[in-house]
Formats: C-alpha cells, structure tokens, sequence
C-alpha cells in the first residue's frame, strides 16, 4: 500500500511538471476546493419550470397548426382524385337477382348494363351505349397518353399516402409534448404504459379533488 501511493504521487508531479502553463480548460472556473474537498459547481438552471410549460404549450401550437395544414392539403387531394382506384381500397360489390338458371347462364353484363365490353371493369366514367353512339369521344385515346395519365394518377396517390402518414406522425408527436406537460407537474402519477414510436406513453395520475 505504501509503495502504491508513493508511485500514485510520482505520477501525479510527472503530470503537473508536464502540463503547459498556459493551458486552459473549464472546469479551472467551475471547480472549487471546500473544507479539502475538491467540488465542481454545479450550473443554475438557466429555464424555470413556468417557461418550460409555454415552450411545451408553443411547441404544441406550433405541431398542431402544421397538422391541420396537412389535413386541409389531405381532403383537397382527395376531393380531385375522389379516391377512384386506389390501391388498397375495398372494392364495391354490384349484385345482380335473376329468378331462374336460365336467366343466370345467359347472363351478360355489358348487355345488362347497356355499354361495350371494353368499358364493364370501369366503376366511374361507364357510359351507355346510346351516350356513345350521341356523343363525340372526349379525352386521351392514344395510349401512350394514356399510359401517362395512369402515372400521373399513381403519383397523386402517392403523394396522398405521404401527407396522411405525415399528418398521422404529427398527431403523435404532439401528444407525445403534452404528456411531457403533463408529467413535468409534481403530481403522483403512475407509468401504465410505455412510450412507443406511434403512441406516447400512458400516466395514471393521483386524484385529487379541486377547490
């Protein structure tokens, strides 16, 4: 133990000959010695507890405005695609009632629903065959414009997809900064439910009867 300490103090001479007199770091202005007791002081808080609750309340207002900017941009694309064949939408079912087989094996549904073949699979923009033969043909025929149009369609779509997971991810990260308020009271709560990436975490707190 002896011979320890001996070499614990030679090392620390070596290390205060070495040292560069001109060498500066912060703990020089952050520490102190009382009653032989080598302290380093502690930084004053430099936010009270009040302004922590307004940044929270404005950081809160703040998510929540750009939410509702994105829900409003959310219905605005909906109202233009209507969404007409999207991916993933649950397909609408047409039932038909016949009274006997026969009628059910000589069944066709173009001639059912008056228009062409080519046109049966369409759930919008399915005219008859009397508004065909009136009618000019309007719109792409090409198919390479047609082909495009269907692109230009798929990227709306996508686009709708990205706006509705972001707004989704707004809504939680602004719940997530009011459960933060909300557990910074000193109030006796109780941690039901851990935090998650889509969900904040769930407090069970003391009650207690208002004045």
């Amino acid at each position: 133990d002896y011979h320890k300490k001996q070499n614990a103090l030679r090392a620390l001479q070596k290390k205060a000959l070495d040292k560069n007199p001109d060498e500066f770091y912060f703990k020089m202005i952050r520490a102190e010695v009382q009653d032989g007791v080598h302290v380093i002081k502690q930084p004053k808080d430099e936010v009270t507890p009040e302004q922590v609750k307004l940044m929270r309340t404005q950081d809160i207002k703040y998510v929540e405005m750009k939410r509702v900017a994105e829900a409003k941009k959310i219905e605005r694309l909906k109202s233009e695609l209507h969404l007409l064949d999207a991916e993933g939408k649950k397909r609408n079912k047409h039932m038909f009632f016949f009274d006997t087989k026969k009628e059910v094996q000589e069944f066709d549904i173009a001639t059912h629903l008056d228009t062409v073949p080519e046109l049966v699979d369409r759930v919008y923009n399915r005219p008859t065959i009397a508004t065909l033969q009136k009618e000019t043909l309007k719109g792409a025929t090409d198919p390479a414009h047609l082909k495009k149009l269907a692109q230009q369609r798929k990227n709306q779509y996508d686009l709708l997809k990205q706006r509705i997971e972001r707004e989704k991810a707004m809504f939680v990260i602004a719940q997530k900064i009011q459960t933060r308020k909300d557990i910074a009271d000193k109030t006796h709560k109780v941690k039901v439910k851990k935090e998650t990436t889509n969900s904040p975490a769930i407090y069970k707190f003391k009650f207690q009867r208002k004045r």
